[in-house]
Order: C-alpha cells, then structure tokens, then sequence
C-alpha cells in the first residue's frame, strides 16, 4: 500500500499548510439563467476575457423553487437576481456529442460580479428536436468579491443555435463558494474517500 500511504501523507501535510481552506465550509448558490433581451451581453467582457469567442449570450439571472415531493422546478416561482454574459469559441457548428469548447461567464449578483473560466461539453444535439443542443458547463472562479478565495461553477444548459421555435437558450447553475472567513462545517473526512493503486481495491492488503 505504498502509494496510499503517499497520498495520505500529502492530504495530511497540505492540511498543516492550510487549514482554514481545507476545512472551510462551502456556500452553495443555485439559479437560472436565460437569454433576456433587457439583459444583453456585454461585448467588452467577452473581448477582455475570451478574445477568440465567437458566440456572445446575455440573460437575467431568477431563483427558483422546487416541488417537494419530486423535485421539479416550478415555473411561476422565481424573482430575477441579476444578469449574467457569456462568452463562447464555437469550433465546430455541428455540435457533436462530446465536444468541447472554452466558456467565459460573468455572473453579477447582489453581492458583487464573479467572474468564471472553463469549458463547455456538448451532450446532445438531437434532444428533444434536431439541432437543440444539450450541455454542461464546468468553470473555475476566477475573479469575485472580497472576502471569496474560489470555488466552482458547474451547469446544466440548452443552446438553441439555429433558433428553432419553442425553445429558448438558458441553464440551471450551481455554484460552489469558499469564503476566507468560514468556519469548518461538520465533515466526515476521514471517509470521504478511499484511494487505491492499480484499480483495484488494495486496502485489505
């Protein structure tokens, strides 16, 4: 078991170096988002922070409320809490399950403007009708108000590209904080997760 014994003794030292990131407590945020003609996108923010994107969208940003007993959203429960713009390169217009392609947004709440970086994964392009386009989005912080040190932003989004009627572009978000004044949350970590060498579960050995 040598290599998980290598892994513990890093997590163990990196808790030693940082304590208060690696035992902060995350503020989790989750929202709507879509495209709203009195929210368009800012062409700066996209020049500025993705040069080569070719796509911009802008949209106004809603809360939501779920059903109790599934889960559902519902519809006519929401209030706009601010506007977001995002910034695309678009390499491929055929927009094949898989693709990749880089993504830019900025999110301006009631608390400040976050900014976020990363990428945009095609899931489908047939779903419900052909050429509606399914994917999630997985983005790092980078830039956000004082007091925030990071965190993640990841998606669910619909695309509607060739504007086909009856949809609309607009995704559900989640997004993951960790703020520098946090205080540790109750965790597990000990069994938070179990690491072996080679695939296969070494840890009888």
């Amino acid at each position: 078991m040598p290599m998980i014994r290598r892994v513990a003794s890093a997590v163990a030292l990196l808790g030693l170096l940082a304590p208060a990131v690696a035992f902060a407590q995350a503020r989790v945020l989750q929202f709507r988002s879509a495209e709203d003609p009195a929210s368009p996108p800012d062409p700066a923010v996209c020049a500025r922070s993705l040069p080569k994107a070719n796509v911009r969208i802008g949209g106004s940003l809603f809360t939501y409320e779920t059903r109790k007993r599934t889960g559902e959203v519902k519809a006519d429960d929401e209030r706009a809490i601010g506007k977001a713009t995002a910034c695309v390169q678009l390499t491929n217009f055929a927009f094949p399950p898989g693709l990749k392609q880089n993504f830019f947004l900025q999110l301006t709440l009631p608390d400040g403007v976050y900014t976020a970086s990363g990428t945009c994964t095609v899931i489908s392009n047939k779903v419900p009708e052909a050429g509606l386009v399914l994917a999630g989005c997985n983005l790092a912080i980078t830039s956000a108000p004082k007091g925030v040190i990071g965190g993640a932003v990841a998606s669910v989004s619909t695309f509607n590209p060739f504007r086909l009627p009856g949809f609309a572009t607009g995704s559900f978000w989640t997004v993951q904080l960790y703020d520098s004044a946090s205080q540790p949350g109750r965790t597990d970590s000990e069994h938070a997760m179990e690491w072996t060498e080679g695939g296969e579960d070494d840890s009888g050995n």
